[in-house]
């Protein structure tokens, strides 16, 4: 309602219904002035409140914790320990996440056999034995040895027998996203684990498409996709980006094997790459990127992996020996990153092409995906993280993330990362301490933290995981 629409007269000047002029009576103007005051200070005392209570909600958004933390049963089955299991019942063979017999009987109501606890007590020696075998990036006496063993033990809980890396367990996550599986492949390297590193990529290279181009994600018993939600052409970058990681990590025989092993996947990961940029100024087009929400813009989370991908394929493609098409790559990589800096570095680099908010993906224009650290960009992803932060200490994905208090844990992470590759070793250490401090009860790593501090969503979450046992690497 309008404050004309309080008058006792129309727009033409005349009194409803007596159709004459009104009183030019100063108190009658005086009192409908004292009105109109009254109404609108009214109205905008309820807008405040209606504001507040919103801002309140919003900040304070409550979601439930999914998972504590992900078992091995004796027939090797994954065993969920969902908040509110008393914790007296879980029991895992020390230094696996392998379930005790008794322990995994209670939480599946089965019967302890002699055949079960020999199969428990194998696959907790073959637990055991996987981290022996390999390394505690950050050294096993490091600050961040427990942390950082306990992400490789869920990293390699979550990772079937077919390569596929499930993102987390609960049923929406209990798919395959490329870019979280590149990241358990690097974590792998990282861990001296190359084989494991090579099953991920392998599974990624025989669901990738005839256009190259990924799909956001994949069923795990590789029958294709789950839904509708599309393609998310970052996933090229990442995968090229993770393979190269494992080429560089071997030494020559195994390098050259697995090079023949992935060059399917090389191979068509840089034609997309090479067709997506094939424009005047060589920017992709518009994807959905780790936001996962419809895009009408090209995003930074889309073009600089993209730009990733493209200097990956370039080694990639000389190792190979097609150096006409490394060529190609060098120069189509360049005038990207060249359209990235004029278009998103004008701006402060924000998300979006012609927007005005950062978000995380600042990150992936400094090393570790960079060669250097470019100082534009260290400031803006400097005012990204202080913009970014939540109640609890974390970050949100992005400064334009709804304002519901909640931090996530993969971002967070991801600026661990960039922070100790940058030598910011300080921040690096203060959002490591964080994610050890926001931990479920097993030192499950959770996919968000709510503004109380408490861990929410799936746990573990294997994006977060491969990007600490990253961080853990460089500091």
């Amino acid at each position: 309602m309008s404050l004309l629409d309080l008058a006792p007269e129309d727009q033409r000047g005349e009194v409803v219904g007596q159709g004459r002029r009104p009183s030019s009576s100063a108190g009658g103007r005086r009192v409908l002035r004292i009105v109109s005051i009254v109404v609108v200070m009214l109205a905008i005392t309820a807008l405040v409140i209606r504001i507040e209570q919103r801002r309140e909600r919003s900040e304070n958004v409550a979601t439930p914790l999914l998972t504590e933390v992900v078992g091995i049963g004796p027939d090797g089955q994954r065993i969920p320990i969902r908040p509110g299991t008393d914790p007296a019942v879980v029991e895992f063979y020390p230094g696996t996440r392998v379930l005790t017999p008794d322990s995994a009987a209670v939480l599946t109501r089965t019967t302890v056999t002699a055949q079960s606890s020999a199969r428990s007590e194998a696959l907790a020696e073959g637990q055991r034995q996987w981290i022996e075998e390999g390394t505690i990036p950050g050294g096993d006496d490091g600050p961040y040895a427990q942390m950082v063993e306990t992400a490789l033990l869920d990293i390699h809980t979550l990772l079937l027998d077919n390569g596929a890396s499930l993102a987390a367990w609960p049923a929406a996550w209990r798919y395959v996203w490329p870019r979280d599986a590149a990241f358990a492949a690097v974590a792998l390297i990282d861990a001296g684990h190359p084989d494991d590193a090579l099953r991920v990529l392998e599974f990624l290279q025989r669901q990738q498409p005839v256009d190259g181009v990924f799909e956001a994600r994949y069923r795990p018993d590789e029958t294709g996709v789950p839904d509708a939600r599309g393609k998310q052409s970052d996933g090229v970058g990442w995968v090229l980006w993770a393979t190269l990681q494992l080429v560089q990590s071997l030494p020559a025989p195994e390098a050259e094997n697995a090079l023949t092993v992935l060059r399917p996947m090389i191979d068509a990961s840089t034609d997309a790459a090479l067709r997506l940029t094939d424009t005047d100024d060589a920017l992709p087009p518009h994807s959905q990127d780790y936001w996962e929400v419809p895009m009408y813009r090209l995003s930074l989370g889309t073009a600089a992996p993209i730009a990733l991908g493209l200097r990956s394929a370039t080694t990639l493609q000389t190792r190979l020996g097609a150096r006409t098409t490394a060529q190609s790559t060098k120069s189509r990589e360049q005038r990207l990153s060249r359209s990235i800096t004029r278009e998103f570095g004008a701006h402060g680099y924000p998300r979006e092409l012609g927007g005005d908010v950062s978000d995380a993906s600042v990150a992936f224009l400094l090393p570790p995906f960079t060669g250097k650290a470019t100082a534009s960009v260290v400031r803006a992803w400097n005012r990204a993280g202080r913009e970014m932060e939540r109640s609890a200490g974390g970050l949100a994905p992005g400064v334009g993330w709804r304002d519901d208090g909640i931090s996530w844990t993969p971002q967070t992470s991801l600026f661990a990362l960039t922070a100790a590759s940058i030598g910011d070793t300080g921040a690096a250490q203060w959002w490591m301490n964080w994610l050890r401090d926001h931990s479920t009860t097993y030192g499950a790593v959770p996919e968000k933290v709510i503004s109380t501090g408490a861990p929410a969503g799936p746990a573990p979450l294997i994006w977060s995981d491969a990007l600490m046992v990253l961080t853990a690497a460089r500091l």
